[in-house]
């Protein structure tokens, strides 16, 4: 989406400004090259990058490899998944670090790279990795969850990419396609980025004279479940919830699957906070950051690390500067619920 169509959402001046072209180091255009001058060939032997992926292999970390493979870096990836449950990045740890000695840690998600980094305040004595660098990618709310105390600098081995639109931009986008005086969320109640989104759609529904009805997934332990998640979601749109929001949070993203159908049978239109929701979730719209775009602004943050030999504490955690506006029009057939004819000027529409 550029300047004039984010304005044509009525998303004001502040996120127009965020549109552009996918940002590299501090936010400049990413490089169309090699990282350095001949820094293929210069160099030694490869990199070696953990990677930590949630769900398995995904566009982010497709966008990720393919940054180094067309900037000529050797790397060698050993990538290992926690299938879902972030307790086992300790152990990966345990078994891939004496080991495989990586140069860099790639985690996807918040949980990942909280169970890696831990929160910038922890005690220095704490079992985190503190002497490697860690670059993100699928982080929504690095500050609220403390990874670092800025997006500025996050004073320590932590860097990375932040893939969700700004939350106020997001329900600007919602009320252009319908407007809402009730919007329903869905969210893990122990991700702690999912809980300060809440907070922060709270705070711009009160501003419009709208409320939010916010609906925890069941949890055993100290982890979520989808037990329950279609009665869920009948009984938000039973509250007079007139939209589905459903947040980039990392466990619900593993259940859009039954998510989707459930809303669509209930007639709730849902609007998602990543491309995932609506490309296979059955989602009707959203305004997202490209996932392989994501991998790739994290891939330039790895580089000036490895490269360039830039600490991850001078280097900012960033958001792409383009956004893309997504509506699934089959889904809008079968709810009747059809956005503005001038919406469809710049949305990319799923047919």
């Amino acid at each position: 989406m550029d300047r004039r169509s984010l304005l044509a959402l009525g998303l004001g001046a502040g996120a127009a400004g965020l549109a552009g072209r996918l940002p590299g180091a501090h936010g400049q255009p990413a490089p169309a090259g090699p990282a350095a001058p001949g820094a293929g060939a210069a160099q030694g032997r490869p990199f070696r990058i953990l990677m930590l992926t949630f769900r398995g292999d995904t566009d982010v970390e497709r966008g990720f490899r393919d940054y180094f493979a067309a900037n000529e870096i050797k790397v060698e990836f050993l990538t290992r998944d926690v299938e879902r449950d972030a307790s086992r990045v300790k152990p990966i740890l345990a078994e891939a670090l004496p080991g495989f000695k990586p140069d860099l840690i790639y985690t996807y998600g918040t949980p990942n790279t909280l169970a890696v980094a831990g929160p910038y305040d922890a005690p220095p004595d704490a079992p985190f990795v503190h002497d490697i660098p860690v670059v993100f990618a699928l982080v929504a709310a690095p500050v609220q969850v403390k990874i670092a105390p800025s997006l500025a600098s996050s004073g320590r081995n932590v860097t990375g990419a932040v893939h969700v639109v700004p939350t106020d931009v997001q329900m600007r986008a919602m009320q252009s396609y319908k407007a809402f005086r009730k919007v329903g969320v869905i969210y893990s109640p122990n991700e702690r980025n999912s809980v300060a989104i809440i907070e922060e759609m709270q705070a711009f529904c009160a501003g419009i004279d709208a409320s939010v009805i916010a609906q925890p997934l069941t949890m055993v332990g100290n982890r979520p479940t989808g037990e329950g998640v279609e009665d869920f979601v009948r009984n938000l749109k039973a509250q007079g919830a007139e939209w589905l929001y459903l947040p980039a949070d990392t466990f619900l993203a593993t259940i859009f699957d039954r998510v989707g159908p459930a809303a669509l049978s209930a007639g709730l239109p849902t609007f998602g906070a990543t491309e995932f929701f609506l490309r296979e979730g059955l989602g009707l719209v959203g305004l997202v950051s490209r996932y392989y775009s994501v991998g790739q602004l994290a891939a330039s943050k790895a580089v000036e690390i490895l490269v360039q030999r830039v600490p991850p504490r001078n280097i900012p955690i960033e958001t792409l500067r383009r956004f893309a506006l997504i509506i699934n029009m089959n889904i809008a057939k079968q709810l009747g619920v059809y956005p503005p004819i001038a919406m469809l000027n710049y949305a990319e529409v799923i047919t």
